[in-house]
């Protein structure tokens, strides 16, 4: 009898202890300011940037204390030498894909180098005379968000000519789970340099370390690079980010929806640029869903797609906000369902798709009808072997 009790005790406990596990698997919704982000830990860095003139790489993010970096640096007599800014420019209000034109900022006098377009790598001359170049950028922890691209060929420009990478390290608002096809090299494109899931599971400080240690730099070559580390950081969490990465990024719900709804950039269908909800919807004038919304050019939103025509389709800001019991994964469901309603039409896809995706299997198993289970599986090997890579480079 005694046996039978100890034994079903230890059934209890062992039920009770996964229900525990589990529930310490729930994400949660968070404020960036309960993370210590690397750019206020300036006792770690600004010893390394005396005496040095220093280039910054920064936008509209790079905020702590709510007082931007290059403001509070130069507060402290850092010698900043020039900005370098990535896609969305500096102040971080041009759409996505639009021309940046190098320039001055306006508050500082300071000169500006864009990192989009053309001109996506420091060139030798753009370096000449910084010392040490100090990283600080808000990813939101998607293989197709050009942040991390930016800040790998800056990685290759330091390495080349012999110059330091600090970076300064936020909270990835997706960084609670790994998902989605891994990139295959001849899909290579600056929304997607390496082959890694479209939702990573890392912050930009770990993935800068991955990009390192696996000598995926051009040649193989390597930087010398110090990442600050964050405080209080809690990877199953969601960010409610204080300043907005991008401009149809505007809030946590988009970031949230943002891994699954970009697959319709490589569509013909919209997500919602032109509207108050740009990440959060998504529709066409043919399809039949019953939610509507009229996409109107707008700042940020320049001539977006289908603007001023009525697209029926869904909204997903109630699907967001119901976090804490959807699955921590990719939502493939949206594609298809547009898919089915749409696949006459021979433009459903467009040449953007793979890149997107990352893989050429993608676009073929949707037009086949395979089910979403039947593709997901197809990732699995993958991820596994990207898996086993992540783990060396985890910083919390």
């Amino acid at each position: 009898m005694k046996r039978k009790i100890l034994t079903l005790f230890a059934i209890i406990s062992f039920i009770l202890l996964n229900v525990s596990a589990q529930q310490d698997k729930k994400i949660i919704l968070l404020d960036a300011d309960d993370a210590v982000v690397g750019a206020s830990r300036t006792e770690l860095y600004l010893p390394l940037l005396k005496n040095k003139n220093v280039g910054i790489v920064g936008n509209q993010t790079s905020i702590f204390n709510g007082v931007h970096l290059v403001d509070t640096l130069l507060s402290l007599d850092v010698n900043i030498e020039k900005i370098f800014s990535p896609e969305h420019g500096f102040r971080g209000t041009a759409d996505e894909g639009a021309h940046i034109a190098s320039g001055v900022d306006e508050k500082t006098g300071l000169p500006i180098v864009s990192l989009y377009g053309k001109n996506k790598k420091p060139s030798k001359e753009q370096l000449q005379g910084i010392d040490i170049l100090l990283f600080d950028l808000q990813d939101v922890g998607v293989r197709f968000y050009t942040y991390i691209s930016t800040m790998t060929y800056v990685m290759e420009a330091a390495a080349e000519n012999g110059i330091p990478v600090i970076i300064l390290d936020r909270p990835n608002p997706n960084g609670f789970y790994v998902d989605g096809p891994v990139l295959e090299p001849e899909n290579s494109s600056f929304v997607g340099l390496h082959q890694v899931p479209v939702v990573y599971g890392l912050t930009i400080g770990e993935y800068a370390k991955m990009v390192n240690g696996e000598r995926w730099l051009n040649g193989g070559v390597q930087c010398e690079l110090t990442v600050i580390p964050m405080k209080n950081y809690i990877r199953n969490a969601i960010y409610e980010l204080p300043v907005k990465p991008s401009p149809n990024l505007p809030n946590w719900q988009s970031v949230y929806l943002y891994p699954s709804l970009c697959f319709f950039e490589g569509t013909n269908v919209s997500v919602g640029r032109g509207t108050e909800t740009p990440f959060q919807v998504y529709g066409h004038p043919d399809m039949t869903d019953d939610y509507t919304f009229i996409p109107k050019t707008a700042q940020g939103h320049n001539a977006p797609l289908y603007s001023g025509k009525e697209c029926h389709g869904k909204c997903l800001s109630e699907y967001a906000n119901n976090f804490r019991n959807n699955e921590q994964r990719i939502q493939l469901q949206w594609l298809i369902n547009a898919h089915n309603q749409l696949k006459d039409n021979p433009d459903f896809f467009n040449n953007y798709f793979e890149k997107l995706a990352g893989v050429n299997s993608l676009r073929e198993m949707i037009n086949n009808g395979v089910s979403e289970d039947e593709i997901r599986e197809s990732w699995r090997d993958e991820i596994d072997k990207y898996l086993k890579i992540r783990k060396k480079y985890i910083l919390y």
